[in-house]
């Protein structure tokens, strides 16, 4: 694997269930794993995955005025999102207890990503712990540079490379793929998955010698025995109904309804049986014991339909995509770029800001080697998106994670800082919700990005694949709707353009899949994507010539980096007082791009002209066009260029001998001078004498 991966059991955190220090290269990683009885009326895994970063680990003091660290960044929360989402399905569904996973990162080697470690180190812990687990599991991030994968790939190894894939698996299969890719085949996108699985086997194999070392079982609890006659009375009732509910083909909204009207109906019968009766006993020993059995029996008739008679519970085939529809310029043009997007009854509006070099996103105090992002995809999942109300407290992991995921998709289309140098912001609002929003945003994305002007190199679709699996049964299933990822065993999102991959996504809720079933997914995957881009570009075929007229403009030159802190001035006073003269927005990299924006290109161009006024160097012999800015006894002072003065001497105001500076020029005149001097304390000194009458002309052209 190119390098090594060590650990250290037994030495910290003593009161935790289980704990182990991961380690590779100087990066270290702190992984527990602790379980705690479980709560009264809890119907669900309490599992918490909690990952952090410590700014030590990189030999830094975190900022602001705390110095320590506070709010998550986002790469933390989606690092806990990577955790979680390989280890909860491998928890026996019915365990109640609480557990919890914190993953520390304290050391950080610039060689070594501590992501994947925390993965890894999650099932030893866990392991170590002797909770119910269906593991072994571990997870490899695999590179591609030139030809060649790499295992566990360095940052800048991820940088240079087309592919960014981190594969999780279990003795049983993969378990979970996140992916980042540069436009790259199917093909290639199978074989990278098929080497990094290769590597995820070494790291199990491991696991199973360290638990042998130390006597350590794996635990596979039995599910506990319950009582099955609430059970078969309900299914007794409601079997047939279901399936025939579910064989109609009825719309979400009908459908559901006529699943409730069935669920009520044998509540009623529980509650018109005799106090005494067991059934009813069962019943109100957990109120949601009902909705819990009720929910299995539809599980498996709709499973059920699928297998036996290659339908869904919409009617379409296995490999069908919902009815699209797409639009563009659905807001005014002060949205730059709008896209609204609909598949079946899922529907999400994007739209696109552009905005200057100053509007890049400051990733903050994380351990993230990059420190600004001029593309930023933020998700919103509002509860009327599926017809429900709760408190809106801001977004959460699901929203960050979506967010990420279309972030990650569009990256490799966006065009370069030098070709296009706005930062952009695009914002999906899922306005209605029944499956795939995530790949939807990814749609709708694209569509604002093209309205709003931005020379994307090609346009990205997606679709998300879903998967039945009854015993030695499976289907693959394309565009999967609500129910179907609800009652399924797989969520996997694929995106990309006509030309290949660019992102991927893959959960389980079985305990991993063989290679054949990945493969055929993502191969599945393709004629959807190619089906649904499509319809994309009959809604616009090309990003738009023009931006919006609301949308700024940006002028580009360079100064000397040298001259940076002249244009900016002490405290920022003189920068801020161009900006406020002119109205428009400065940014100054560090390299001496200067950025201009306004949405008026005169105000635009007056700054430049400031900007550029500061930084000219002048020379002895130059020749100005000037203002006469005040007068003193002995001369006068001329602004020559924005910022820049000199002074005319009295003796150099004219041939003949002055006696009052007034008798010559006042303030607010326009005069030609020459550079007659500029001393060793950079003081410039005028003449009104010995110009040339071209020179003078030329002066006054500019």
């Amino acid at each position: 694997m190119g390098r090594d991966i060590r650990l250290k059991v037994g030495v910290y955190a003593p009161q935790a269930g289980g704990s182990v220090l991961i380690e590779s290269g100087d990066t270290s990683v702190l992984v527990t794993a602790t379980r705690s009885k479980g709560r009264e009326g809890i119907d669900f895994l309490p599992l918490l995955v909690e990952y952090e970063e410590r700014i030590y680990a990189a030999g830094r003091i975190p900022g602001g005025f705390l110095r320590r660290e506070g709010r998550a960044p986002e790469k933390v929360t989606l690092t806990s999102r990577l955790i979680d989402r390989p280890m909860r399905p491998l928890f026996p569904d019915w365990l109640r207890d609480d557990i919890q996973i914190v993953a520390t990162t304290m050391s950080l080697d610039e060689q070594v990503p501590p992501d994947v470690l925390a993965v890894t180190g999650a099932s030893i812990a866990t392991l170590l712990a002797g909770m119910p687990f269906n593991g072994p599991m571990a997870a490899v991030r695999v590179g591609l540079v030139g030809d060649d994968f790499i295992i566990n790939p360095t940052y800048r190894e991820v940088q240079i490379g087309d592919l960014d894939l981190v594969v999780a698996g279990t003795p049983d299969g993969i378990i979970m793929v996140e992916a980042g890719a540069n436009q790259l085949p199917e093909q290639d996108i199978i074989e990278a998955i098929d080497f990094g699985y290769e590597a995820v086997l070494e790291l199990i194999t491991a696991q199973r010698e360290l638990l042998a070392e130390l006597g350590i079982g794996i635990v596979q609890a039995e599910k506990p025995i319950t009582d099955p006659t609430l059970e078969n009375f309900l299914r007794d009732r409601t079997t047939e109904s279901i399936k025939l509910t579910l064989g109609k083909y009825e719309p979400k909204g009908v459908r559901d309804t006529e699943l409730d009207a069935i669920k009520a109906k044998a509540v009623e019968e529980i509650a018109a049986l005799p106090e005494e009766d067991p059934i009813k006993v069962a019943a109100a020993t957990d109120s949601k014991v009902v909705s819990t059995l009720f929910k299995s029996i539809t599980k498996k008739m709709m499973r059920q339909q699928v297998i036996e008679t290659g339908r869904r519970v919409d009617g379409r085939a296995l490999d069908e995509v919902r009815p699209i529809s797409c639009f563009v310029g659905v807001l005014p043009k002060r949205v730059h770029g709008t896209g609204l997007f609909n598949r079946g009854l899922t529907q999400v509006l994007s739209a696109c800001t552009l905005g200057t070099p100053g509007d890049a996103q400051d990733l903050g105090d994380d351990l993230n080697p990059e420190n600004t992002k001029r593309y930023i995809h933020h998700y919103n999942f509002p509860p009327y998106s599926v017809g429900e109300t709760r408190p809106m407290r801001g977004p959460g992991r699901r929203e960050i994670g979506h967010g990420a995921l279309a972030e990650r998709a569009l990256i490799p289309v966006l065009p370069s800082k030098d070709e296009f140098p706005y930062v952009l912001r695009i914002v999906s609002e899922v306005l209605s919700s029944n499956g795939s929003t995530s790949m939807g945003s990814v749609c709708g994305s694209t569509l604002a990005l093209m309205d709003a002007g931005v020379p994307i190199s090609k346009p990205v679709s997606g679709a998300a694949m879903g998967l039945i699996k009854e015993g030695d049964e499976v289907r693959v299933l394309t565009d999967i709707q609500g129910i179907e990822d609800f009652l399924g065993d797989m969520d996997f999102k694929v995106a990309g353009t006509d030309t290949g991959i660019t992102a991927l996504q893959m959960d389980m809720k079985i305990s991993g899949l063989p290679m054949v079933t990945i493969a055929e997914a993502i191969n599945k995957a393709r004629p959807a994507r190619l089906h649904i881009l499509e319809k994309m570009l009959a809604a616009i075929d090309k990003p738009r010539e023009e931006l919006s007229p609301y949308a700024p403009r940006l002028l580009t030159f360079k100064i000397d980096p040298e001259l940076i802190g002249l244009v900016i001035g002490p405290g920022g006073k003189t920068i801020k007082g161009i900006t406020e003269e002119t109205g428009a927005k400065i940014d100054i990299d560090d390299d001496g791009t200067v950025t201009v924006s306004a949405v008026d290109n005169d105000k635009a161009k007056r700054a430049i002209q400031i900007v550029q006024g500061l930084t000219r160097r002048l020379n002895e012999g130059d020749v100005y066009l000037g203002r006469v800015t005040r007068i003193i006894p002995i001369g006068a002072f001329v602004e020559l260029l924005p910022g820049k003065e000199g002074m005319i001497h009295i003796s150099q105001l004219a041939d003949h001998r002055v006696g009052k500076v007034e008798d010559e020029v006042g303030v607010g005149d326009e005069v030609i001078v020459k550079v007659r001097e500029i001393d060793n304390k950079g003081r410039v000194n005028l003449t009104r004498l010995n110009i040339h009458p071209d020179e003078a002309a030329a002066a006054r052209k500019g």
